[in-house]
């Protein structure tokens, strides 16, 4: 690195790191770490979590989720659905401009319009793009037919069969709405100069070691952003974060490593008393849920003592996931105990869905109507997991023994197991489901037989199961495609597809001084409305 570079870096980065300190410099910079670094700034790649955080400050889309998981409007102020629930027209404030760059005439920033919205839709469905997130419309919108700009400020969607969920995917990162100019300009380069309408605006980036946005001074939320920017280091270690946290170097932290969570949180969850008052815990149930999957293609399991239906329920009743939650989680999440829907979404109901509770005499009762009474004669079940989940697997495996159940516990990295996975070449495999957006269906086509792997990785077919789903993705009442949703999470607790283990909560380490974060079950980070004291 040249000493040019090395001094722009020193300046941006701790010239901001340290402007909260200063008595005479009153502006407010919100500092992160991200872990996994950003690979790109175009919401088109907005597929894992730190692209994501750092795409939503700089852009909008037509619609967004609040706190509650409900949809809310955005660029959209309004719309209406018609009858058969294939068009849906949205009607767009007039007030929105993008920031300022040099690509637009006089270097402002033009207004946003309708046809905004078409290009940056179809653009997600374009070949040439590439877009990690081109399955959001397929089967769904016809690319050149969908997207209409009826007027400036009128846009319309037409679906090719009604999908209810569609709402929650128009609130996704990958919709979110783009100049085409910019993009005409710099081709594959638009990954490092985004130009959005969000709160915040691109400022520098130093890949690698910091990106920083600055205020929006024409956001059209008037008064919002309160902050004046946002500074994201990439340090890839998390004792290293924890660390700068504690220094007061971090404004944030986003989970806790294992590494540490016993000196930070006591077994129910709650921060210890020698940290209270020197940050502030906020957990809430995250849209995830951590399972072990059991593939049921029954031209790979004729071999497999998986394949019986009541050796998976044997799994299922035979460990206490209460004490896995307790003890190897500290209090973080909740015992899977109903279904494959997590906590946090509006149609999960413990009293219609009833999961598995820990039963080792009923293990062992599906274990003798299996013909292998006290697990005499099973051959050894082979699960495939990743190493930062090898104790749950091993502890499952422990409490499964006593019963006569013996798992062998095999560690692949993270690649090689999705690989596998998805080559249907694992026979039970540790898995996790976070949603993309707000809704059960999101899970529900992880059994969908029409799917293919991803999601369906365990290959699950039911042509009972498959005619619900497909009545629940046309049903626009609420409390009659939750009745559906709750009938197919029964299912698939009776079939014992999976090993439900835990639903997930988000967890966020805030300084005492930093006030107005909001946290909800997707984990996006909301800063608008976040100030520093």
């Amino acid at each position: 690195m040249s000493i040019q570079r090395f001094l722009i870096i020193w300046t941006v980065v701790f010239g901001l790191s340290s402007c909260n300190t200063k008595q005479t410099d009153k502006r407010q910079v919100f500092r992160y770490n991200a872990v996994d670094g950003i690979a790109t700034l175009d919401p088109a790649f907005a597929k894992n979590q730190s692209i994501i955080w750092a795409v939503k400050q700089l852009y909008n889309t037509l619609v967004e989720p609040d706190q509650q998981l409900q949809i809310k409007p955005s660029l959209a102020q309004s719309w209406e659905i018609s009858p058969d629930a294939m068009v849906y027209t949205f009607h767009l404030r007039t007030d929105v401009y993008f920031h300022d760059n040099d690509v637009f005439p006089g270097g402002k920033g033009r207004k946003m319009t309708a046809s905004d919205v078409v290009y940056s839709l179809k653009r997600i469905m374009d070949p040439l793009t590439a877009s990690a997130g081109a399955w959001i419309f397929n089967g769904k919108v016809n690319p050149d037919k969908g997207f209409e700009a009826i007027n400036d400020s009128t846009f319309r969607l037409t679906l090719l069969h009604p999908f209810h969920p569609v709402m929650g995917i128009l609130s996704m990162q990958y919709c979110s709405v783009i100049p085409h100019e910019i993009v005409e300009k710099y081709g594959k380069d638009f990954r490092k100069h985004p130009c959005g309408t969000g709160p915040f605006q691109f400022s520098y980036w130093e890949e690698g070691q910091a990106l920083v946005l600055q205020k929006f001074p024409h956001y059209f939320e008037k008064g919002l952003p309160y902050l004046d920017a946002v500074k994201i280091s990439f340090l890839d270690n998390k004792a290293t974060e924890f660390l700068l946290f504690r220094q007061g170097q971090l404004d944030f932290m986003n989970d806790i490593d294992a590494s540490f969570k016993d000196e930070v949180l006591n077994k129910r969850g709650e921060l210890k008393k020698a940290w209270e008052g020197k940050m502030i815990l906020d957990k809430t149930p995250q849209l995830n849920i951590e399972y072990f999957g059991f593939l049921l293609d029954s031209a790979k399991i004729r071999n497999s003592p998986t394949r019986l239906k009541n050796i998976r329920l044997a799994i299922n009743y035979g460990f206490d996931r209460a004490k896995l939650i307790t003890y190897l989680r500290n209090g973080i999440g909740t015992p899977a105990n109903a279904g494959f829907i997590p906590a946090g979404l509006p149609s999960f109901d413990t009293s219609k869905v009833k999961g598995y509770s820990y039963n080792p005499a009923r293990a062992r009762e599906l274990l003798k109507e299996a013909g292998y009474p006290e697990g005499k004669g099973l051959p050894v079940i082979r699960l495939l997991s990743i190493p930062v989940y090898e104790d749950f697997a091993n502890y499952v495996a422990n409490q499964l023994q006593q019963i006569g159940i013996t798992v062998q516990v095999e560690v692949l990295q993270k690649a090689l197991l999705l690989e596998q996975t998805a080559k249907s070449d694992a026979l039970f495999f540790r898995g996790s489901w976070m949603g993309d957006y707000a809704d059960a269906e999101n899970y529900l086509a992880v059994f969908y037989s029409k799917n293919p792997a991803p999601p369906n990785y365990t290959r699950y077919k039911n042509p009972a199961y498959d005619k619900l789903y497909e009545a629940a993705l046309q049903e626009n009442n609420d409390s009659i495609r939750y009745d559906l949703y709750n009938q197919m999470d029964r299912m698939i607790v009776a079939d014992a597809p999976v090993v439900p283990l835990f639903y997930d909560e988000v967890i966020h380490l805030i300084q005492p001084n930093v006030k107005g974060m909001e946290n909800n079950g997707l984990n996006l980070l909301e800063l608008r409305r976040v100030s520093i004291n």
